[in-house]
């Protein structure tokens, strides 16, 4: 093997030519091979004008030869990983400047509109049937809710239906030994996802069931889910959510309301 610091230029050209554009090696590799250091491979790749890969092109070159392997592919991620995953693209798009947002959401709907009628229909089929679900089991915000309430060892009763001035009403979860109703209001309370019509009915109904519940004694936690259901929101919730319950006794107000937006 020839000594590469005894090299003329047109060698080393001819070497790295040859070993990092065709073969696609690494400049370690090559130092490895011809004894010297990756560093010295560079400074005359620089020297000799040959384009130096990017980082990320380097990364999949080494993956893809099997030098170093994927950092996730065959991995799991936990529970918490995924939470904290989301939690910082939350936090990303939380501090986006408006004109980041606009760009988003104008993208999002010329997504929506190059679909096919076809499309459309089987999304908004999907989603109506999903809200007519959520609406009979519950929803995943009310269930992520319910198993948080059980890992922390409150004593919790799900959809079931209280008696509130002669008036059955199903309470969404309800913790009957500190005598508080939880309610998960989803978009349809805030927003007209089914119309106008629908949403002043929701409304009307909301305000009645609050009075009733607060009329029987018990305390009330709305929680306002505005956003998509995502791990990450519902564990910033119940975050919030074990506040409240653990200081409930040190504030007057019978209905306290948590957003998922702001949690």
């Amino acid at each position: 093997m020839m000594n590469y610091n005894e090299l003329n230029e047109q060698q080393k050209y001819d070497i790295i030519q040859t070993k990092y554009i065709k073969e696609q090696k690494s400049f370690q590799a090559i130092a490895k091979e011809y004894g010297t250091y990756p560093n010295r491979i560079l400074r005359d790749a620089k020297k000799l004008n040959i384009p130096i890969r990017s980082k990320s092109q380097a990364q999949k070159n080494a993956i893809s030869s099997g030098i170093h392997k994927h950092p996730t592919k065959g991995r799991k991620r936990s529970e918490s990983e995924k939470i904290n995953i989301g939690s910082g693209v939350m936090k990303n798009w939380s501090n986006a400047d408006p004109k980041r947002l606009a760009q988003k959401k104008a993208s999002a709907k010329m997504l929506w509109d190059k679909k096919t009628d076809e499309e459309k229909n089987n999304m908004l089929s999907k989603a109506n049937m999903a809200v007519r679900q959520s609406s009979k089991i519950g929803s995943k915000m009310e269930h992520y809710i319910l198993n948080f309430l059980i890992e922390n060892n409150y004593k919790v009763d799900f959809h079931k239906e209280q008696i509130l001035a002669n008036t059955r009403l199903q309470i969404d979860l309800f913790l009957p030994k500190m005598n508080i109703a939880i309610e998960v209001d989803g978009p349809s309370h805030f927003a007209p996802v089914w119309g106008e019509e629908v949403l002043s009915r929701n409304i009307a109904y909301d305000k009645k069931k609050s009075g009733l519940i607060v009329g029987k004694g018990y305390r009330l936690v709305r929680i306002k889910q505005k956003k998509d259901f995502s791990k990450s929101r519902a564990s910033m919730v119940c975050d919030k959510l074990k506040s409240v319950l653990e200081n409930i006794n040190q504030t007057s107000s019978k209905i306290i309301e948590i957003e998922d937006n702001n949690a």
